[in-house]
């Protein structure tokens, strides 16, 4: 019987406020934030992430934003790398391509949970997508939207694509 090589797939999640959502929250959107959160893969030595910058990758922990704040263990994935980067150059082609990005609709998040179920079939933890939901919910999400809506998140890396 052929053994197949498996890889472990990670989820690094950063809190972008720093803690500060976690003490602002219940005053401004009259609810509890723990964080307002990055998400970015690790698979195959590299950290996979989605920005305004399109898909980028980094060595694990490598982006402005440092270490994680945790890790979430995906499980294991039999995709090889080389099956990997066309994957992600076909989703710079369609999904994610520099202009799809948005802060609430098609962000960070939502290309990790994609990519989390292409490699394990998992989703990410549902406290980090329901997170634009949470916030646009409440009168103050919604009077910010207009402003947040124009926020581009890019924490560094390389382009997958070489596109800046």
């Amino acid at each position: 019987m052929d053994q197949t090589d498996s890889y472990p797939a990670l989820l690094y999640i950063y809190d972008l406020s720093k803690g500060m959502a976690r003490q602002l929250s219940p005053v401004m959107l009259g609810k509890q934030l723990d964080g307002i959160w990055h998400t970015a893969i690790v698979v195959h030595g590299k950290e996979y992430f989605y920005g305004g910058a399109g898909i980028n990758n980094c060595p694990p922990g490598g982006t402005a934003l440092g270490e994680p704040d945790s890790i979430v263990d995906l499980g294991c994935t039999e995709v090889t790398a080389e099956l990997f980067m066309e994957y992600l150059n076909s989703l710079s082609e369609s999904t994610y391509g520099l202009d799809k990005y948005n802060v609430f609709e098609h962000n960070c998040n939502a290309f990790s949970n994609e990519v989390a179920q292409f490699l394990t079939g998992k989703k990410i933890p549902s406290y980090i997508t329901d997170l634009p939901s949470e916030i646009l919910s409440t009168p103050f999400g919604q009077a910010l939207r207009p402003l947040l809506d124009s926020v581009v998140i890019s924490p560094g890396g390389n382009n997958i694509t070489g596109q800046r």
